[in-house]
């Protein structure tokens, strides 16, 4: 791939540290005097206790894709504008250090940036061809993460009633492709409206929508009977 269309096409100028290949390892003291360290403790904590993290980290290794923190997280300054990423180049998970400042927004961006690795592992999705797989794993990350919760709308300003969840996940979802991908609105809008449903209604591996942490947390008791149940056959 010609790295400066990939740089222009694909959105990685909106994580600048990926730019030519400069994913460069901070140390630890370098890391104390910058947000870093910051970053990695909230990660720490996000893996440790979010119901979505640990049923996402959960599912990814019941699919033989064992996420290692160390090596699928890499906490990086981004463009003002995004929280986080997914390299599908690297299977890795760009956090952006710089625009992540609460335990709560991390466990979004964590939350919805595995959902797009768990895709990854699960399925073959082409991320740089075919809009329509990006358009679903979009979707289903905006649906599933907690990104549209009534809570954080509100914390947002943004209320609605009939059917504001399905607003909300399809705007954030078109948004998402357009910070990536060089396509106009009208195109992305016929996109994500040609798979909505399908990948709306797309649940896994949560076997739900999870609303709230209370959601979460059932459906991670659901997923671990459920490997227990397996496990005795």
């Amino acid at each position: 791939m010609d790295q400066t269309k990939q740089e222009e096409d694909y959105g990685y100028d909106l994580f600048p540290e990926r730019k030519n290949g400069n994913n460069k390892k901070q140390t630890f003291m370098s890391g104390l005097l910058t947000f870093n360290c910051k970053c990695r403790v909230m990660l720490q904590f996000a893996m440790e206790t979010s119901p979505y993290a640990k049923l996402l980290l959960s599912a990814m290794k019941s699919s033989g894709c064992k996420v290692l923190k160390d090596r699928h997280f890499s906490c990086e300054d981004c463009d003002g504008s995004v929280s986080g990423g997914f390299d599908a180049t690297s299977s890795q998970i760009v956090l952006c250090q710089n625009n992540i400042h609460q335990q709560s927004h991390m466990n979004r961006v964590v939350t919805h940036e595995l959902i797009h690795a768990f895709d990854h592992c699960r399925a073959h999705v082409d991320w740089f061809n075919n809009f329509r797989h990006l358009a679903c794993s979009e979707i289903r990350a905006a649906n599933l993460s907690g990104d549209c919760s009534f809570s954080t709308e509100v914390a947002r300003f943004n209320f609605g009633l009939k059917k504001h969840h399905q607003e909300c996940v399809r705007d954030r979802a078109l948004r998402s492709i357009l910070a990536v991908r060089k396509i106009n609105r009208e195109e992305a809008e016929k996109i994500v409206d040609d798979v909505f449903d399908t990948c709306f209604n797309d649940h896994a591996p949560f076997g739900r929508i999870p609303h709230s942490k209370r959601d979460a947390k059932f459906a991670q008791s659901d997923y671990e009977s459920r490997d227990r149940y397996y496990a005795n056959l």
